[in-house]
């Protein structure tokens, strides 16, 4: 993977378990259940690793029986990885405002998922149709702009809305735009890519 032609890390099936046992852990201490000293200690060990000082975008996404249950992110890179996740991890599950906050009886229930972003870049196009079909279903997470309106969707989105059509009127929405403001207006169109880990329970 490249951003900018700058080659972009891409990291193991074992950092990302890595990862996703740090937004477990962090909910797990933020509703008073910590893990318990040996995992702690083995955690540690792996979060040391220096890949983690990287600085990224990350997004963490919360979910129970496939339903969203919070989804906070930063896609500027500002902040290291270890950093972001932890971060994202206590946003997504206690600062939503979509959802109320988390609570303890839900937490054995929950999915966790982490995403890692490459740098967002300007995408230009002429007309709506010619945004429609420069965006790579599936591969691309998307940014749109307009004034104070803003709005992401992350790749993984395009499994449930796998037509631009959908994918771009869905997202205008989240962004507080009429559903067909990618065709009728100017917008700024900025897209990304992640790599993601899923947990495995």
């Amino acid at each position: 993977m490249t951003d900018s032609g700058v080659f972009i890390k891409q990291f193991s099936a074992q950092q990302g378990r890595t990862l996703v046992q740090l937004a477990r852990r962090t909910l797990n201490e933020k509703l008073g259940r910590p893990m318990d000293k040996s995992r702690t200690r083995s955690l540690d060990t792996a979060l040391a690793d220096p890949d983690f000082e990287t600085r990224r975008g990350t997004f963490v996404t919360l979910t129970i029986e496939d339903r969203l249950r919070g989804c906070i992110g930063s896609l500027e890179p500002d902040k290291s990885i270890r950093e972001g996740v932890r971060e994202n991890a206590l946003n997504a599950a206690f600062h939503d405002p979509r959802f109320p906050p988390v609570t303890s009886r839900e937490l054995d229930g929950i999915d966790i998922e982490v995403s890692i972003l490459t740098r967002p870049r300007v995408l230009e196009y002429t007309d709506g149709k010619d945004l429609a079909v420069k965006l790579h279903r599936g591969t691309d997470g998307v940014i749109i702009r307009k004034g104070y309106a803003r709005a992401t969707f992350l790749p993984q989105v395009w499994d449930q809305l796998p037509r631009p059509g959908d994918f771009l009127g869905h997202l205008c929405r989240k962004a507080g735009l009429a559903a067909d403001a990618w065709q009728t207006t100017e917008l700024e169109v900025m897209t990304y890519q992640v790599q993601y880990f899923h947990e495995k329970k």
